[in-house]
């Protein structure tokens, strides 16, 4: 366990938030609620991510679960990271995987790839509690079509570091004088920050976008204070101090700015339009490598 290193620039008390994102509400049924914060119409990107949902905080009863079937992706990596619960991640390349909470799943889709998010046996059998975050990163243009690959990260396997009430896992990336072993394709960060009432951590200026996104709790930054479903949007350069008015849990996301603008369809992300027309008329046909031992799948939406 090593200590939050408040190094670096020393905070701005005059740096302003650049944007604040209010995330939409989707209700997937049995009273899950999904929290949208990313594509919004005010912030389309945060560095290559594309894509932030909020699963949760749901109750889910004993003998439920959640059941996402089979379904495609291209152009991306999908990143899930829990804070309470646990889903069963299959997909196309044979990948079978329990994520729980404080680990990381990292799927890069590349040309294409399907993998469907049950809840296992074992945990539907007893229920619980299950919330976390879903995202997408947009891969680099010479990137889009790579080979799909699979990678779990262990939470044994992410720096935590924390003082003074506030702890901090490094998912992917580099913070505080600690680096994630996750592969990311650019400058990428994502960070789970925990803070107690009160407690309160520096946020440097080390990426060239960032964004803080409220999952629970109240904070202060920026002269103001924010609720939870909130993604606010830092000033590029600019250092910052977040302290938390009540127990809260944030994410920090940023990194390099993409290069060049997405188009986003359904599951699909690429620089060109053509491309998702493509995997659209892929999905239809049943182009896709088939998820191994799923006989379900999400048809393609109209």
């Amino acid at each position: 366990m090593s200590t939050l290193h408040f190094t670096g620039a020393t905070p701005d008390d005059a740096a302003k938030v650049d944007a604040v994102v209010v995330a939409r509400l989707h209700d997937l049924g049995d009273g899950f609620i999904v929290r949208r914060a990313l594509p919004s119409a005010g912030r389309r990107m945060i560095g290559p991510f594309i894509f932030l949902d909020q699963m949760g905080p749901a109750d889910i009863a004993p003998g439920r679960g959640i059941d996402v079937r089979p379904h495609p992706h291209i152009g991306l990596a999908t990143v899930t990271y829990l804070f309470d619960g646990e889903i069963r991640h299959r997909d196309s390349l044979g990948s079978v995987v329990d994520i729980e909470p404080g680990a990381m799943n990292w799927m890069t889709a590349g040309r294409g790839i399907a993998h469907s998010e049950r809840s296992g046996d074992e945990w539907r059998a007893k229920g619980g509690r299950l919330t976390g975050l879903q995202l997408w990163v947009a891969l680099p243009r010479d990137l889009e079509e790579t080979d799909p690959a699979f990678d779990h990260y262990d939470a044994s396997e992410l720096p935590l570091v924390e003082a003074d009430g506030a702890r901090a896992r490094i998912v992917a990336g580099a913070a505080w004088g600690q680096r994630s072993p996750a592969r990311t394709f650019a400058d990428t960060i994502l960070v789970d920050l925990a803070l107690a009432a009160g407690a309160s951590a520096p946020i440097d200026a080390d990426h060239e976008e960032r964004a803080l996104y409220i999952a629970s709790g109240s904070v202060h930054i920026g002269g103001g204070l924010h609720e939870p479903g909130r993604l606010l949007a830092l000033q590029p350069g600019r250092s910052y101090r977040i302290r938390a008015d009540s127990a809260a849990r944030v994410a920090l996301i940023g990194g390099e700015t993409a290069d060049g603008p997405r188009h986003i369809w359904w599951n699909f992300v690429s620089s060109r339009r053509d491309r998702i027309e493509q995997a659209k008329a892929d999905w239809l046909a049943g182009r896709f490598e088939r998820v191994p031992d799923e006989t379900e799948f999400i048809p393609l939406p109209g």
